[in-house]
């Protein structure tokens, strides 16, 4: 289904004893405010504040590093069921990219930014196009609270250059995108779900209007084959190799 529509959603990835474990971590990292972290006025998003001088520009939207912040944070993102399904995709050994992603991505109500269209290999340089994203769900996620939107099977259509902006936004204001955008649908997520899409698959994200922020923990990896390009970002960091655990039979 991921091959076929870009996007798929696992029920219940995460055990109930591991969501509230997770929760745990998330909150108290975004307490301590560690760095590397990534705020919402760095990004001047719509809906962002305009300056970290501003009211809410303190805001916190990504908490960088995840893999690295917390032991409970590298368990999940190297867990037996994401390796065994991650290799099932790419029909080889998976690693984890820590230059992608790799964070705890908060939303916040007021300040919690809209996240335009666009293709996730928008800044990544591999040898090819194919890699998948693991977007871990820590509580309810729906469009009232800024939940993921995909247009389903855009992993298999090609754009010109033109089709996007100079961030390379996916056009939203031009006739033939907003059709392909038409197509939208938006997952409702439970906690502990997970959605895995690929790096093709056009997506956005709404603001969250409800009262609470949401957390949601999220990753990218590649098979072992498809290599990030030497002296590029993607190589800037090193990658984590989805093993067999000890504690596996």
């Amino acid at each position: 289904m991921l091959r076929d529509q870009g996007y798929v959603v696992l029920p219940r990835f995460v055990p109930a004893d591991g969501l509230v474990r997770l929760n745990a971590v998330a909150r108290a990292q975004l307490a301590a405010r560690a760095d590397p972290l990534e705020l919402e006025a760095d990004l001047q998003y719509p809906g962002a504040p305009p300056s970290r001088a501003a009211r809410g520009g303190a805001t916190v939207r990504r908490l960088l590093d995840a893999y690295g912040r917390d032991p409970v944070f590298a368990e999940f993102g190297t867990s037996q069921e994401l390796r065994e399904w991650l290799e099932a995709y790419f029909g080889e050994r998976a690693l984890m990219s820590r230059a992608h992603h790799n964070c705890l991505m908060t939303k916040h109500p007021l300040f919690g930014s809209l996240t335009g269209w666009h293709r996730d290999i928008r800044y990544w340089s591999f040898d090819r196009e194919d890699l998948v994203s693991v977007w871990i769900a820590l509580g309810k996620e729906e469009i009232d609270n800024g939940a993921l939107w995909f247009v389903p099977g855009s992993q298999r259509m090609a754009f010109d250059a033109d089709r996007y902006d100079e961030a390379k936004f996916f056009r939203s204001d031009r006739a033939d995108n907003a059709k392909i955008i038409g197509a939208r649908d938006s997952p409702r997520l439970a906690p502990g779900d997970a959605v895995f899409f690929h790096c093709n698959t056009l997506h956005s994200a709404g603001r969250n209007l409800s009262d609470a922020v949401k957390f949601s923990l999220v990753y990218t990896y590649h098979g072992r084959s498809n290599t990030p390009k030497p002296g590029t970002r993607s190589a800037s960091k090193p990658e984590i190799q989805l093993v067999r655990h000890p504690s596996e039979s």
